[in-house]
Parts: C-alpha cells; sequence; structure tokens
C-alpha cells in the first residue's frame, strides 16, 4: 500500500537531510507505529505519505513514495484526498468550519458524496468517538483533548484506504485515548485500512502496532515486530523498561504479559519500599483558590474549585478532556474573571493585576505554544526571553540547549515540531523563574529522554522553593515528578491528596509499573531499579 524507495528529504539552509536511507513497503491493513527521538524525521516521514511533503513544506524530496500506486512527486495532497486521510500534531490547523458536525461533514461534502451517505457516516463517527454530547458546540469552545477527536473524526468519515496521525493521543485523557486507538484497530481488522502512527506515548499504543519503524537520527530505519525494535530502542515504554530491568523474554509489550511474568520481580521488592517523597516546605502558599466557579460562555468550567499551592510542590491536575483543567490554569494567569469565589496569585488578583507585574509571579506554558513565540528565530525568542525577565543574556538559550541539544540557532520557530516549539515556550517562561509556573500538557510532542529533562529541571524548581502545577494527561509524568495529584472532574475537584495515594487507587490514572506489581506501593522504573540495586549490595 505505502513503498518508499530510497527516500530522503533535505530543507534548505537545513546542515543534515531531515530523512534519509528510507526504504521499505508498508502493506495493506496493517498498523505501523514511527517511533523515535524528536526531532528524528517522524512527521516529516508521514508529510512524504500525505504529499505535504514537499508540495507545501519546501525542501527536495530525493526517491520515490507511492500510496495505493500514486507518486506523491506526481499529485498533490488533494489528489490524495480520496485515498489519504491525514491528522497532524496541531488539529485546528485542520478546521476549516465553525462546529463539530459541519466539521465532521467537510470532508466528504468536498468530495461530492450524496447527502445520505454523509448523514448516515456523521452519526457513526459522532458515536465511535464519544462525540454525539458536542456536535452543535463551537470548535473554538472545545478543549484540546476534545478538538484532537473532532480532527480524527473528520477525516475518518471520508473512509480513506490510508490513516497518517501524528501524535493522534497526545491531548487526549486515557480513556478517550483507548476508544480512538480500539476504533483504528477496527479500522485495520475489519476494514483494511492502513494507519501510519507516529507517537510518544508508546505506554498507549505499541501494543496495538503490528509493526514498528524506528527513526534514529545517522542511523539507517529499522523496521520490524514490535518486541524485537523495543528491544533495543533508545525510546521505549514502562513496560518494556520494566522487562529490560529484570531481563524478561521475550519483552512484555502489554500490562497483561507483563503481570503474568512478575511474580518472582514481586517477591524481589518484598523488603523493599519507594523512598519517601521531600517533604514540603511550610509557609505562605503562592496561589489559593476557593470556591472558585468561572463559567466560558454558557458553559460552567469550574464550579466551586478549592486549591492551595505551596512553594517547593509538585502538583499535577488530571482529568478527562473538558473537565475545565486548562480553565483554571488560565484563571490563575487572569485570563478568564472568575464569575465567583476568589482568586489569588501572590497576594494579587491576576485578573486585576498588570501582565508586567504579573509575569514576576506566574508564568504560564499553553497548549499551544506559538500563543508564546513571535520571533523570526530561536535566538531572537531567546533573546527577547531575556530583556522581558530582565535575565542574563543567554540564560533562555541555556534553558534550551538543556531540554532540546542542537536545536539552530537560527531556525524559524514555525519551522520546529510540536515537541521543540513546547520546548521554546518551556524555556522563555522558565526564564524569568516566576515562583508560580503552570505547565498545560507540558509532554505533548516530547520523546522520553526530554521528558526526563524536564523532570529535572521542574524538580530542581521546586527545590529552590517554586510551585509547579502541571495539567497533564500523562500518568506516567505525573507518577514520577508530582508529590501531590488532584483529579478534576466536570468543574469539580474531585480527589485531592498525596500522588501514591491518588494513583493506586485509579485504574485510569495509574501508571504501568503501578498496574503490574499491584498491590505494591512501586510507580515507576526508576523506584524498581534503585530498590534492586540495594538489595544487590
Amino acid at each position: 500500500m505505502i513503498t518508499f524507495e530510497q527516500v530522503g528529504v533535505h530543507y534548505a539552509d537545513a546542515a543534515a537531510p531531515a530523512l534519509s536511507g528510507v526504504d521499505l513497503t508498508i502493506p495493506e491493513g496493517e498498523l505501523c507505529l514511527l517511533v523515535g527521538p524528536s526531532g528524528s524525521g517522524k512527521s516529516t516521514l508521514l508529510g512524504t505519505v500525505s504529499g505535504l511533503v514537499p508540495h507545501f513544506t519546501g525542501g527536495v524530496l530525493h526517491g520515490r513514495v507511492t500510496v495505493g500506486g500514486r507518486d506523491t512527486r506526481e499529485h498533490r495532497p488533494r489528489d490524495l484526498a480520496d485515498l489519504v486521510g491525514t491528522v497532524g500534531q496541531d488539529p485546528r490547523a485542520h478546521f476549516v468550519t465553525d462546529t463539530v458536525e459541519d466539521e465532521l461533514a467537510y470532508g466528504m461534502e468536498s468530495l461530492g458524496l450524496p447527502p445520505d451517505v454523509m448523514r448516515r457516516r456523521v452519526e457513526e463517527t459522532l458515536d465511535l468517538l464519544g462525540l454525539a454530547d458536542l456536535r452543535r458546540r463551537a470548535l473554538a469552545s472545545l478543549s484540546g483533548g476534545q478538538q484532537q477527536r473532532v480532527a480524527i473524526g473528520s477525516v475518518l468519515t471520508v473512509h480513506p484506504r490510508v490513516l497518517v496521525l501524528d501524535e493522534p493521543t497526545s491531548a487526549l485523557d486515557p480513556g478517550a485515548a483507548e476508544e480512538v486507538l480500539a476504533v483504528l484497530q477496527r479500522l485495520v481488522h475489519d476494514l483494511g485500512t492502513t494507519v501510519l502512527m507516529a507517537e510518544h506515548r508508546l505506554e498507549r499504543v505499541v501494543q496495538y502496532a503490528d509493526r514498528v519503524l524506528l527513526l534514529t537520527p545517522g542511523a539507517p530505519p529499522v523496521l520490524g515486530e514490535p518486541a524485537e525494535v523495543m528491544a533495543h530502542a533508545p525510546v521505549h515504554p514502562p513496560v518494556v523498561g520494566l522487562g529490560r530491568l529484570a531481563g524478561w523474554r521475550p519483552l512484555p509489550l502489554t500490562v497483561r504479559d507483563a503481570r503474568r511474568r512478575a511474580a518472582g520481580l514481586r517477591d524481589r521488592l518484598a523488603e523493599h519500599r519507594p523512598p519517601a517523597p521531600p517533604a514540603v516546605r511550610p509557609g505562605e502558599p503562592l496561589a489559593t483558590a476557593a470556591r472558585l466557579v468561572v463559567r466560558r460562555g454558557p458553559v460552567p468550567a469550574l464550579r466551586g474549585v478549592d486549591l492551595t499551592l505551596h512553594p517547593g510542590e509538585v502538583t499535577a491536575l488530571m482529568g478527562r478532556n473538558g473537565a475545565g483543567k486548562s480553565t483554571l490554569l488560565g484563571t490563575l494567569v487572569g485570563l478568564h474573571p472568575p464569575t465567583a469565589g476568589s482568586v489569588t496569585v501572590g497576594g494579587r488578583t491576576p485578573h486585576r493585576t498588570r501582565p508586567a507585574e504579573l509575569i514576576r509571579q506566574v508564568g504560564l506554558v499553553p497548549q499551544d505554544p506559538r500563543d508564546l513565540l513571535y520571533g523570526e528565530s530561536v535566538s531572537a525568542e531567546c533573546a527577547s526571553a531575556d530583556r522581558d525577565a530582565g535575565a542574563e543574556l543567554g540564560t533562555c538559550r541555556t534553558l534550551v540547549e538543556r531540554l532540546l541539544p542542537g536545536l539552530a540557532d537560527t531556525a524559524h520557530p514555525r519551522d520546529l515540531s510540536e515537541g521543540q516549539r513546547l520546548t521554546l515556550a518551556l524555556a522563555v517562561v522558565l526564564t524569568a523563574r516566576p515562583p508560580l509556573i503552570l505547565l498545560d500538557e507540558p509532554t505533548r510532542g516530547l520523546d522520553y529522554a526530554a521528558k526526563a529533562r524536564l523532570v529535572e529541571i521542574l524538580r530542581d524548581l521546586a527545590a529552590a522553593g517554586h510551585a509547579v502545577l502541571l495539567a497533564t494527561h500523562d500518568v506516567e509524568l505525573a507518577a514520577e515528578l508530582s508529590h501531590r495529584t488532584a483529579v478534576l472532574a466536570d468543574g469539580e475537584i474531585v480527589a485531592d491528596g498525596p500522588t501514591p495515594e491518588v494513583v493506586l487507587g485509579s485504574p485510569a490514572f495509574a501508571p504501568q509499573v503501578a498496574k503490574i506489581l499491584a498491590p505494591g506501593p512501586w510507580l515507576t522504573v526508576h523506584q524498581v531499579a534503585d530498590a534492586l540495586a540495594e538489595a544487590a549490595e
């Protein structure tokens, strides 16, 4: 179905090709998972299948890519629209209408399908993706995860033979991600749809893959069975990391398979316990919300929220898509005035405080990092961040290099991958070192190595007395980093306590290691590795 013949891509002014030496075939009715570090060329490879590379992105395409017999060098994306459905990292870039129902129908209208067919497919897709209650909602009013489901639905209604998906579950809560992946699996198994998908959250998707394609900068692509590729891949989910640590062969890809082999490991860990998290220093809270109510248009987004954030504490804010997480973060930086109740940050009321003053108290990295990036290059963004924060020249650039080594000074922010843009926006905010740091889905587009560097930086900030609040669907990040976890549901906080207590009792928010080694207290591979090393001494 998809054939790559010695494919390479080189962009103008780039020191090295974005892609080289890709020579392989993906047969019909297969789900192929594309993995690799940030910047390894995953999005570029997906673009060569949809025709976006080089017809829209520019650059030089070497070799040939054929999809269903059509050469993408000769067929522009519009010529492939009936064959290839594409969902990129930014769902908003796909939208051309104003409401959910219209967006689901738009692709079919463009292809001239009969109205009765369009109506039936829209209804099917609304039910498949759990969007029925949102059918008449404005797209601009949806959460990031809801927008992502709509973007996926808008290509499913066309019934393409090939689906090209770039980080399709990055903004979805665990339940919604499972629903979307179950739909994709049904399309592959029942209809013979070919799916090529890039994803960093491998703990969610690797068990669904028929084959895995590993891209590593400076090395030839590797295509093989998931367990074989994961055995040596530099990026891998916690279940694989635990399997490597325990010496299990073949490596398990699912929690179920790992649990079946974990009895011996549980016995080895029986006399050990993870170290207690560092105690949060006492002191005046940096931010407080009291019986906070916020309405966004007709939608009550927050209902009576009580939350206090202390210096030195990392708090994970979790909950399904549309629960109100982004609204709460936005209220803390003054974007949304309270309808009732109160909110204070550093003793100030955010929506009544001048931005120049508020930025010294709180910084927000939003879901879409482009909201913060206005410069013409990475170096211009960093220089501007240093000036705005009154920091020493080079402070922001040092943070960027620490988070994501090798990012070129001359690169334009719009040409960066989603993960690279997020890294740049994060460095811009951290340059000012505000006492309160808010992060909205901070690991979207980040590989495991970049996420580990982010964890290290946030830990250092917490140790220095900063408070960190991160809204996330990444249960592995919450388990690794946060002292405390709060769960939002329909605008209300339904759980708030130490992270082990909250996540160990939740099948939705428990990390993979906790599920495998239940009923023990273990949350991360690092905890298990440290305990085994201690036992061996």
